[in-house]
């Protein structure tokens, strides 16, 4: 598969099912793999299989992945991957903001969209976290979800080549992701060029006042 590939137009524009499908699927494998996802493997393969390429396929082999490695192996992956790099980060708004105040407004626009479909977060939750994106995505509004990813899809780009340059299995869960989305277009590119060479803006201060929202406090916990 080409990492710079063009994603064919006619996947780009999946059917709502197709694409609520390959988000609901993809929220599960992108977070943090813990004994609740080893349990519903299976299912997840089974409704991959009904998705057209490449989604489906994508989703397929990662999950074929994760069902062939140790959980603590692949939980150990998964840190390496997402949590010790900066390339990796899976918070979207983190690409542009970095921990900066300019940032806890970036958040804003993820919660007022949750606001609006009625969706609460856990109070340790940060909206823009790819799982908390996707999920809501599939689950919630998908047109507001699906316009959440496409403002964003230059840095969901970013974290795909990323992937791919150090080889990870979670490839095939952002390249399923991305084959939702309309093609990266030349100047995404060169946003993605910036991003990578660039990295996020460094500013110690000004983010806590607006990661912790108590009118979003529904579950507990919260993405690594």
């Amino acid at each position: 598969m080409s990492v710079l590939r063009k994603r064919d137009k006619k996947a780009a524009e999946a059917p709502d099912r197709d694409s609520r499908l390959v988000w609901r699927i993809a929220a599960l494998l992108i977070d943090y793999p813990g004994e609740a996802l080893t349990r519903i493997l299976s299912d997840l393969r089974a409704a991959a299989m009904s998705l057209p390429a490449p989604a489906g396929p994508a989703l397929v082999s990662f999950i074929d992945h994760a069902r062939s490695t140790a959980g603590s192996a692949l939980a150990q992956h998964y840190v390496e991957t997402f949590d010790l790099r900066k390339r990796n980060c899976l918070h979207l708004s983190y690409y542009a903001y970095g921990d900066t105040r300019k940032r806890g407004m970036a958040l804003l626009r993820f919660k007022h969209a949750y606001r609006a479909a009625g969706v609460e977060l856990g109070e340790h939750e940060l909206p823009d976290h790819l799982a908390v994106v996707l999920e809501f995505a599939a689950t919630a509004d998908p047109v507001a979800g699906r316009r959440l990813l496409v403002e964003h899809g230059p840095v969901l780009e970013m974290i795909r080549l990323s992937l791919a340059d150090g080889g990870s299995p979670y490839l095939a869960v952002l390249d399923a992701v991305c084959a939702t989305l309309p093609e990266i277009s030349a100047a995404d590119r060169r946003k993605i060029a910036t991003l990578a060479a660039e990295g996020p803006p460094e500013e110690d201060v000004g983010l806590e006042p607006f990661a912790m929202d108590p009118a979003l406090h529904a579950e507990s916990g919260g993405r690594r």
